[in-house]
């Protein structure tokens, strides 16, 4: 049977972003797999403390970070998962600090700076290929998404799990609903009107994808 971990780093734990990533939960469950969800916020960790005890001779460490947390438990999940999906809502242009704190804690220990004779390339800590995804909601319209090059800054999340995992995608979900009352917020830029259409017409699309995400990871054989 496979494992597939479900990775929440929003703050909100039953907004866009968990309804996504539960529905992604659903996908890999009905496929078979043994599904288990974190709620990141719920945790006390930090990001990579650049202690480089996963890189010094003679330390394995067996890609799992060195530093230990109340994170550790969860990264060594992770690392003998058969599939790892993290979902971020955009915060200007990024994911959520608490999955940046996450991702570099996951990537670097299992990413090395030795060159692999054989292969080519860089050599990586995992003899397997983990499949990894990214489910990331925003505010911002899909046009907005290409102008302003969201595509290749939000690009590298996918571009280095995949250089350290051997397999990564991302779903964006975009022009999300982003209060559940917005005559209670100054945000006359948005129209409430709209932002419910898109909720009520584009979102459940996006749960659909985020079904079919989760069990297209649940049955990869790598």
């Amino acid at each position: 049977m496979a494992k597939v971990m479900i990775l929440n780093a929003s703050p909100r734990k039953i907004f866009n972003t968990a309804k996504m990533l539960k529905e992604a939960e659903k996908g890999a469950a009905s496929a078979g797999a043994e599904t288990e969800f974190v709620n990141l916020y719920d945790l006390n960790y930090k990001g990579c403390v650049s202690c480089l005890m996963c890189k010094r001779k003679g330390v394995d460490t067996g890609g799992l970070c060195f530093y230990k947390d109340a994170l550790t438990p969860v990264l060594e999940k992770c690392l003998h998962a058969d599939a790892v999906i993290i979902g971020s809502p955009v915060y200007h242009s990024y994911p959520t600090g608490m999955c940046r704190a996450f991702m570099e804690r996951f990537m670097f220990p299992a990413h090395t700076y030795m060159i692999d004779r054989e292969k080519g390339g860089v050599k990586r800590v995992l003899n397997r290929t983990l499949p990894t995804a990214m489910i990331m909601t925003m505010n911002a319209p899909e046009s907005y998404f290409e102008n302003s090059n969201y595509h290749i800054i939000l690009g590298e999340n996918e571009a280095s799990l995949r250089a350290v995992f051997g397999y990564s995608e991302t779903l964006y979900a975009f022009d999300t609903f982003q209060y559940t009352d917005y005559s209670k917020y100054d945000c006359d830029l948005f129209d409430p009107e709209h932002k419910a259409k898109m909720r009520d017409e584009q979102f459940p699309k996006d749960l659909e994808k985020a079904r079919e995400l989760g069990k297209r990871l649940a049955t990869m054989k790598m």
